[in-house]
């Protein structure tokens, strides 16, 4: 799984490390950290790219992020395709918990679902929220869903 910084920049460390070395690096700088992980794709013809992004804010002080892109032909439905958002995310989420634990770091999962019955997406906001709120992570939906919504919305767009 290829990792890259906003700038473009690949990083060449598992992205495990390369989280614990940014954790390390921003403490040392006296900052607080929170991170916010999310996924957002597009459909473009017949493929579907998912951007995940996990964002790091330094509290009162701006943040940073690190973006992995994805491609598939696989075809979805609305629904599936949200579910595999939040799957992509949770993965993610897993694989670094025991690190956000150990520096205490808050972590929460953004999912890019509508919590207006209104918008299709919303077919999948009882799954997503059981699946997050079921691995133990704290939740957030659209509108406060930015990591999801905002940050990897704009890498696939």
């Amino acid at each position: 799984m290829r990792w890259r910084r906003f700038n473009g920049d690949t990083i060449h460390l598992p992205i495990k490390e390369e989280v614990r070395t940014a954790i390390v690096r921003e403490s040392n700088n006296g900052h607080r950290l929170k991170v916010c992980i999310g996924t957002d794709s597009q459909v473009k013809g017949s493929e579907t790219e998912f951007a995940t992004v996990i964002v790091f804010l330094r509290e009162g002080n701006g943040g940073f992020m690190f973006i992995h892109n994805e491609k598939t032909r696989q075809r979805y439905s609305i629904k599936e395709r949200m579910l595999v958002e939040v799957a992509k995310s949770i993965e993610i989420a897993y694989e670094l918990c025991d690190l956000f634990t150990e520096y205490d770091v808050d972590m929460e999962v953004h999912a890019d679902i509508n919590t207006n019955p209104q918008f299709r997406s919303n077919e999948a906001l009882r799954e997503a929220m059981g699946y997050i709120l079921g691995m133990g992570f704290a939740f957030k939906a659209k509108p406060e869903a930015f990591a999801s919504s905002s940050c990897a919305n704009k890498i696939v767009n």
